[in-house]
């Protein structure tokens, strides 16, 4: 692996190849070619940053070697050298897709500063390319995992609606995923190369929320010690959600209506310039819009702007099959984060998991994979791996399902003995009588194993002699 960036030099000249190599060989790993046929040998084997190229070589010509290498799946940044009476053709190749020229006889400082240049420039794409695609990986709609018929009509819709320039209105409770399924509408969508920007209206005051909204010039109120650029300017050619719409105040509903209106305008807080902004809107909320409509308690103009398009996401309660799926995704995520072997979880574990109501929905069952990977201590993730609400619910659903023990809960000293007890007699059933096996079940050694069934066999003897005496 290159840790410096590659440069092509392309010419048939040997005495510029030489030294231009000369040159920049200190700051990069330079590969040099006399003609199109050996610079796309080099092009082919190697992940070129810049190429330099002559526009003359020989009888061929260099703009055919650019033209090349633009078609390639990672291109390098392409510069042509030529003379002073082609510039006219450099000027074309720049209208081709080349970075820049320049010109023979080649100012060699200009040539430094241009590369350096180009090679920076490479940088910020690579990262910018880098960086949407971790986007795309957490937000695009192979996250929404899952493979429930109520799962796969949310699908339908995101994908229908996001090529779309329609305002959408996610409903749903409480860790469903409404910001998931926001993402996935904004990376569909023709705007994808703007910004996704998200507003959480429920975590900010009536006056904090309009200037995050709209911004704010310098001295509008206390504190507002220079200009703010709202997230409405922010967003501008790209997508707005407001989570938790329901939370917004009637006053900031006004300014949120007009805003909406077919000009799109605003001014920012203690401004009166008009502004405008290029914005689509995906709203959600956890609560009833149509409700609080009726109760006045939300516009109904603003309700049906808001509402051209509706989603509603499915409670995990509605959806348990999907609980597998999410599982394992999680469990993929969780031990590639803790830095810990891929586990399983036990069939006791997973049915707790599927008999579980979920109030909290996808976010719950999130955490509760990652409590289980973080307190696992063998293998698998067991029953007493989990959170104490799972753990709670599955022996009120099965109160005879298995020990205190089992569940992760402390047992007192008075049923030590008939815990453990009980726990031998399973492990020997699950093993047909093998002590061998019920030992490692159990995690004990077999000679312990055996020294526990013996006291065991002495202590219901002396019960019965006990008995019959009496």
């Amino acid at each position: 692996m290159n840790l410096q960036p590659t440069v092509l030099i392309v010419d048939d000249e040997k005495h510029t190849r030489d030294g231009l190599r000369s040159l920049l060989e200190n700051d990069y790993d330079v590969y040099v070619a006399h003609d199109i046929a050996g610079a796309i040998d080099v092009l082919d084997r190697e992940q070129i940053d810049v190429l330099l190229t002559d526009l003359r070589l020989g009888s061929e010509d260099g703009m055919n070697l650019i033209d090349r290498a633009l078609k390639m799946p990672r291109p390098p940044v392409c510069i042509m050298m030529t003379a002073y009476g082609s510039v006219d053709v450099a000027v074309e190749a720049m209208k081709r897709g080349a970075y820049d020229f320049v010109t023979k006889p080649l100012n060699l400082d200009k040539v430094e500063l241009l590369i350096a240049r180009a090679v920076q420039g490479r940088k910020l794409e690579q990262e910018n390319r880098a960086l949407r695609e971790q986007v795309d990986e957490r937000y695009g709609l192979e996250n929404i995992w899952g493979d429930s018929t109520a799962l796969h009509e949310v699908l339908d819709t995101i994908r229908q609606v996001a090529p779309s320039s329609a305002n959408v209105l996610i409903e749903g409770e409480s860790g469903t995923g409404k910001e998931l399924a926001a993402h996935a509408i904004h990376n569909l969508s023709r705007r994808n190369k703007a910004k996704f920007v998200a507003v959480h209206c429920a975590a900010l005051s009536p006056q904090l929320l309009e200037s995050e909204l709209f911004g704010h010039e310098k001295g509008a109120f206390t504190g507002a010690y220079e200009r703010r650029i709202g997230r409405f300017e922010q967003a501008n050619g790209g997508t707005i959600f407001l989570d938790e719409v329901a939370e917004i105040d009637a006053s900031t509903q006004v300014k949120l209506l007009r805003v909406m209106s077919e000009d799109r305008a605003f001014e920012r807080v203690g401004g009166n310039q008009t502004l405008h902004a290029d914005v689509r809107i995906v709203a959600a909320t956890n609560k009833n819009l149509e409700q609080l409509v009726r109760e006045r308690k939300f516009r109904d103009d603003l309700y049906f702007r808001l509402n051209v398009v509706r989603i509603t996401m499915p409670p995990l309660r509605e959806r348990k099959e999907d609980i597998p799926i999410l599982v394992q995704g999680f469990l993929r995520h969780f031990c590639k984060a803790n830095e810990k072997p891929l586990v399983d979880l036990t069939p006791d574990a997973m049915d707790a998991l599927l008999t579980y109501e979920w109030p909290g929905n996808v976010r719950e069952l999130r955490t509760a994979i990652e409590h289980g990977v973080v307190m696992a201590t063998g293998p698998k993730i067991t029953l007493r791996d989990l959170p104490l609400a799972v753990r709670q619910a599955a022996r009120a659903k099965f109160p005879g399902g298995g020990s205190a023990q089992a569940f992760g809960e402390k047992t007192s000293p008075l049923d030590l003995h008939e815990t453990e007890r009980k726990l031998i007699a399973q492990a020997l059933a699950a093993t047909n009588g093998n002590v061998t096996a019920a030992a490692k079940e159990l995690g004990i050694s077999r000679r312990t194993l055996h020294r526990k069934i013996n006291e065991m066999n002495a202590a219901k003897a002396g019960a019965e002699i006990k008995d019959g005496e009496g």
